[in-house]
């Protein structure tokens, strides 16, 4: 696949996915900063607001060559201002598979926008990126990311012990993939 020549921006009924920019700095640093948003993330949250400018850089770069991933800023179309983000990464293009990523601030869950983005970017996942699999690896007592992922039709694969370390200490991940011939 071709690195795209303009980012690609997807809109749902209610949603606007976007480039995540410089200017969405203090909103990715109250998600990445906040404890209990972090606490399933599989990373310590962020310190600062540098931080925060850092890991959009992060996301930034895994459109560059050579590109593992797309992450999308993910605001509501009715009220502009980034309330998560979502996308791929560690996109391995000769085994058609890559990892999914997603968090969402405290304030816009349990409205069903992570569901409503994360169909879209999977449909645009299947088709740019030719994905066969994606995996996602979700912590345990996720519940919410659980849900999700199952009624996305994500298949529960097993566990990892201990695969992640975040926070001073080791985590179990629940392994997920859908795939191309799975989708709903």
């Amino acid at each position: 696949m071709q690195e795209p020549q303009s980012f690609p921006i997807i809109e749902t009924k209610r949603l606007l996915l976007r480039e995540i920019t410089r200017s969405d700095a203090a909103n990715i640093f109250a998600i990445h900063g906040d404890p209990k948003v972090m606490r399933w993330f599989g990373a310590d949250p962020l310190p600062d607001l540098t931080a925060a400018e850092n890991l959009i850089q992060k996301f930034a770069k895994t459109r560059t060559e050579p590109m593992t991933g797309t992450r999308w800023a993910i605001e509501l179309r009715s009220n502009p201002g980034l309330i998560g983000t979502c996308g791929f990464f560690d996109w391995n293009s000769e085994w058609r598979k890559c990892l999914l990523g997603y968090e969402l601030a405290p304030q816009a869950q349990g409205s069903g926008y992570m569901s409503e983005a994360l169909q879209s970017v999977l449909s645009w996942g299947f088709e740019n990126m030719v994905l066969n699999r994606v995996e996602a690896l979700i912590h345990p007592d996720n519940l919410a990311s659980l849900k999700i992922a199952k009624r996305l039709g994500f298949i529960e694969e097993g566990r990892l012990r201990q695969v992640g370390f975040w926070r001073g200490q080791f985590h179990d991940m629940l392994q997920f993939s859908l795939l191309r011939s799975e989708r709903p």
